[in-house]
């Protein structure tokens, strides 16, 4: 009898996110797209399947569009199919179902018009799967999709089914799932393809014994064994040469031929799973990573914003298609993506540019709203002004996103502060008068992190006053005695801040009182940001690093905005940078106001931030 081949679909896989530079799209063109595509177009024996982002696709198109005619030739001539998916390259499970569905069109329209086709199959990034998902799925037409042999396990799957599709079901919708070989993907990038499937072939006889199961494997490597010298081109070269020679164990086949069988597969039901490491879930990278939670937090705002968008068709279309851009699951899955500046900033960017078309220009009036952004249980308070936004919570007081419209620019995307959170603006801390003021000191038991304790609301004015106050919290705990009433007014282009530090206990209480303000810009250097005081004569002089002033002028470079700090107050302080794995997070000023209150005696502030550009 026959030995029965192995059907192969073998697939490539890339993408690049929004707001990434230039030379990390030349280098996963040059390095993994190119090389696969053009080694691949001289095999026209070979089948198989691509995906490249609505993003990839987007810059190749602009950079390299002799590319496409490789790609649209192998479509033609039925050497390759083009997998859909999210344009954006989407975290599907977190985004409402109209922008799975807008997700998914977008990407099938794009690749209709360059290629000719309408996509079968789809890519799920980083295989992210719920059950639930099946249902846009089917409902945008998409037939099969993959996930990995180890989420087939997870499904109650063993032995043969691992290496076969099943359907899976939700809401009467269906879709077929091919099952991708994790391992093997890991093997080919050490050793010739040659010896990885013809172990894989015993191994698979061992198991299927008598039965007359299918032996179906797909693999999406994104390199292959190669010598560390050794150009891409020559590596998938050898690799496909193999595959060749290989003709009597392997067949590499297209899905929809599989499809096209009309077999009766195995229904699976699969649970919550990813292919990506320590069994990811991103409802969980959200609880755990702030600087994603605020990307998500913004997103379902906006969508919110969007939805109430009545008679003006164009105008909401336009702001749904800014929405899409900040849904790239590099964002909210394993990597250091949620760390990149770049990227969340690209991501903010997009949705103040959706908020701003959701605004009917003709009816926008400021105000001040109660509402829980962040989904923690606890309603913040959300400032709207025409050209600036600042959201506050109760806890700390502080504030958390400061964004400048005419720019589409958050200055408090500014990262996490460890187990405190995300950093903020005016976040609260009384240290020891002795103390000198470092990050250690700053943290010590002997200080009380106001930052990190509930304010109590006690007045709110629709027009653009919001006030907190800080109890003292008893006597025991360091400077428990002191109450912190705080005020803020946004009032066109200036947002003003107003302080009154009473001592409520028997004695005199010395102390440092440092409102943190902490801002995020493009990057660090002159090149980005520069910074300066005015001198007796009202002359500008540059700061790097130690302050000394009541004023403090910031020129953002690269947006061309100045904004310009105040204090009633002369303050002494420091400009450090917060990094996160060498990634530039914050850049931190720490105003330092040395107090001295007797009991009874209150002392007062008033800071203001004034944009212009």
């Amino acid at each position: 009898m026959k030995e029965e081949k192995i059907n192969l679909i073998i697939g490539s896989h890339a993408h690049v996110p929004t707001g990434a530079k230039e030379s990390e799209f030349e280098f996963v063109y040059e390095n993994r797209i190119r090389p696969f595509v053009s080694t691949l177009y001289r095999y026209s024996n070979i089948q198989a399947v691509l995906h490249y982002s609505g993003v990839m696709l987007y810059w190749v198109e602009r950079n390299h569009p002799e590319f496409f005619m490789l790609i649209e030739d192998m479509v033609t001539r039925k050497q390759a199919e083009v997998l859909g998916g999210g344009f954006y390259e989407p975290c599907f499970p977190l985004i409402p179902l109209q922008d799975r569905i807008g997700q998914i069109e977008l990407m099938t329209t794009y690749l209709r018009k360059h290629f000719g086709k309408r996509p079968l199959g789809f890519w799920i990034p980083g295989m992210v799967w719920e059950q639930h998902l099946a249902n846009a799925f089917s409902s945008s037409d998409m037939n099969y999709t993959f996930l990995s042999q180890e989420q087939f396990e997870q499904a109650g799957m063993k032995g043969c089914q691992l290496f076969s599709p099943c359907i899976s079901e939700d809401q009467g919708k269906i879709v077929t799932i091919f099952p991708v070989a994790l391992s093997v993907e890991k093997d080919l990038a050490k050793k010739s393809f040659s010896h990885v499937f013809v172990e894989l072939n015993k191994k698979f006889e061992e198991a299927r014994g008598n039965s007359k199961a299918e032996k179906i494997i797909s693999v999406f490597p994104e390199t292959v064994s190669s010598s560390p010298e050794e150009a891409p081109d020559t590596a998938w070269n050898r690799f496909f040469e193999e595959i060749s020679l290989s003709e009597s164990i392997v067949e590499t086949v297209l899905p929809s031929k599989i499809l096209r069988s009309h077999k009766i597969y195995k229904k699976g039901s699969f649970p919550n799973s990813s292919a990506l490491e320590n069994n990811f879930s991103p409802r969980r990278f959200l609880i755990e990573h702030d600087e994603a939670n605020g990307i998500y937090s913004k997103m379902i705002f906006a969508n919110v914003l969007i939805s109430q968008i009545k008679g003006d068709k164009y105008r909401k279309q336009n702001a749904r298609e800014e929405l899409l851009k900040a849904q790239d699951s590099c964002l909210f899955s394993p990597g250091n993506g949620h760390l990149r500046n770049e990227l969340r900033k690209a991501a903010y960017s997009s949705l103040l540019r959706a908020e701003k078309l959701s605004r009917d220009k003709t009816k926008f009036t400021p105000s001040l709203i109660q509402y829980d952004f962040d989904f923690d249980g606890i309603k913040e308070y959300l400032f709207q002004d025409a050209k600036i936004n600042c959201y506050i919570q109760p806890k700390g007081a502080s504030v958390f996103e400061l964004d400048y419209l005419p720019k589409d620019w958050n200055y408090l995307d500014c990262g996490s502060h460890g187990n405190f959170g995300r950093r903020t603006a005016f976040a609260d801390i009384i240290i020891p008068a002795c103390l000198e003021v470092n990050d250690e000191n700053i943290f010590s038991e002997n200080s009380r992190l106001c930052f990190n304790e509930q304010y109590e609301p006690i007045e709110q004015e629709r027009k653009g006053k919001s006030c907190f106050i800080l109890q003292s919290s008893g006597f025991d705990a360091p400077f428990g005695s002191i109450e912190i009433n705080k005020c803020y007014l946004l009032k066109r282009d200036i947002l003003t801040v107003s302080y009154m530090l009473k001592n409520t206990g028997s004695s005199t209480e010395k102390f440092q009182f440092i409102p943190e303000i902490n801002f995020s810009f493009a990057g660090v250097g002159d090149e980005y940001v520069r910074f300066y005081t005015t001198d007796k004569e009202g002359k500008d002089v540059h700061v790097d690093g130690r302050l000394n002033t009541d004023n403090l002028k910031i020129l953002d470079v690269i947006n061309e905005v100045q904004m310009v700090l105040t204090s009633d107050k002369a303050f002494c302080g420091s400009l450090l940078h917060s990094f996160n794995n060498d990634y530039y997070q914050a850049t931190r000023l720490l105003p330092v106001f040395p107090l001295s209150l007797e009991s009874g005696e209150s002392r007062t502030n008033e800071f203001s931030v004034k944009f212009s550009y």
